[in-house]
């Protein structure tokens, strides 16, 4: 992965925070040749977690921040952090970013945070020359050497041990101060906010103490005004004791006058009793008369129930003789229309109109009470023989008559004949 300008990482960490022991380089050389690529090989600690954005960059010794990179490249995530394979790691830096001078330089692992986990030897970027041509020298020389790195290593390693331990110390040491410096400002704000209460405290005193100064006036003046309200309430008390034992004279003399009055009322309680029991015999007297009244009057309104239920039976037998009555009434109008129905077909049957006829007969509205419309000889025509003779003309009406004498010969004194008030001593036919 090259290196571009939007990835490139803004972490500005110090050296006091970087932990460089937990990523080792690996075959550091003492110069790399320019115009070709560098393959930096490194391995991870077992105490170390690489991340995504963990990177490897090349700056010149001496740099102070992590912002001081000549150039870097992002590291790629091992598959499994558990295989010997992912703690061996490498990234390759193209020779066209490397730099160009012959200045000393070091690779730097710095996580996402901006923390430094590892640094290399330094090395520089530089072409090869004669001094650096292999030299062969003897077997002792070889093992002297080998013994001066062993001693270089043993001390490198206890110098690295005193680093850990120094910069742990430094972390405990910044902590601590960090703690301290939290305390400081809690006892800072603490102590301002003592100094504002003790202010607002005194503020609030010395308004109380002006308050209990103008209260002490008040006190004193209104101590003056009680004097003189003593002066006068002792005046209104020499006062109060005159009208006081007026006050018991009079009562002495009301104590008699209720005394007296007591007399009188029991005289009064005694003349009492006597009206009540008075009053006892007056009203068992009424009593006695009331119950008496009382008797008679039930006798009277028995009386007149009695007659009253007479009356009653009278109105009753009355009523169902004007029932019969009115029914006999009825049964004769009845036959009074039969009758003068008989009659009208019987003028209609002659030929005669029963409107023309000189003489008509009164109704039971028109006549007088007790006159019905009768035949007075009968009905000449009620015989089925007289009627077959009036119709073949062969047969005098006489002969029909049950009275025997004959009608007279025209139609309109044959009507008058037939037709007749009803004497008074004349009975009706049966119909």
């Amino acid at each position: 992965m090259e290196e571009t300008v939007e990835d490139s990482p803004t972490s500005a960490v110090l050296l006091d925070h970087c932990h460089f022991s937990q990523v080792i380089f690996n075959s550091v050389e003492k110069f790399y040749v320019p115009g070709g690529d560098v393959t930096c090989y490194y391995t991870l600690t077992q105490q170390f977690i690489p991340r995504r954005k963990d990177w490897i960059g090349i700056f010149r010794v001496g740099w102070k921040t992590t912002r001081e990179y000549y150039t870097f490249m992002w590291v790629s995530l091992p598959v499994d952090l558990n295989s010997d394979s992912a703690k061996q790691q490498e990234v390759q830096f193209k020779a066209y970013y490397l730099p160009k001078d012959d200045e000393y330089y070091q690779f730097c692992y710095v996580d996402q945070d901006g923390v430094v986990r590892g640094a290399s030897i330094p090395f520089q970027f530089r072409p090869e020359n004669e001094e650096d041509i292999l030299v062969v020298t003897t077997q002792g020389e070889v093992e002297e050497i080998e013994q001066h790195n062993k001693e270089l290593c043993q001390e490198n390693r206890e110098l690295k041990d005193t680093c850990v331990s120094l910069q742990k110390q430094n972390s405990d040491t910044q902590a601590e101060l960090h703690k301290t410096q939290e305390e400081l400002e809690i006892l800072k704000s603490t102590a301002q906010k003592l100094e504002q209460e003790a202010k607002a405290q005194k503020d609030g005193w010395e308004t109380e103490l002006l308050q209990l100064k103008e209260q002490n006036q008040k006190m004193s003046s209104e101590n003056e005004k009680m004097g003189v309200r003593v002066e006068q309430l002792q005046a209104q008390l020499s006062t109060r004791e005159k009208e006081m034992e007026k006050l018991v004279r009079g009562d002495q003399d009301k104590t008699e006058q209720l005394e007296r009055l007591n007399k009188e009322n029991s005289q009064l309680l005694l003349t009492l009793t006597q009206q009540k029991e008075r009053q006892k015999e007056l009203e068992q007297t009424v009593e006695e008369t009331l119950k008496q009244e009382e008797t008679t009057t039930l006798k009277k309104q028995q009386a007149l129930k009695d007659e009253n239920a007479g009356l009653s039976r009278k109105l009753s037998e009355n009523k169902i003789l004007y029932d019969a009555l009115q029914k006999e009434k009825e049964r004769l109008e009845r036959e009074n229309d039969l009758l003068k129905r008989e009659n009208s077909r019987l003028l209609s049957y002659m030929g005669l109109d029963f409107d023309s006829l000189p003489y008509q007969v009164p109704t039971s509205d028109q006549g007088g009470a007790g006159q019905n419309p009768a035949l007075v000889y009968g009905n000449p025509y009620s015989d089925p023989l007289c009627r077959k003779l009036m119709v073949s003309r062969k047969v005098l009406p006489q002969a029909c008559s049950p009275s025997g004498s004959a009608p007279p010969a025209n139609p309109t004194s044959l009507a008058t004949f037939l037709i007749s008030p009803r004497s008074s001593n004349a009975h009706s036919p049966s119909v």
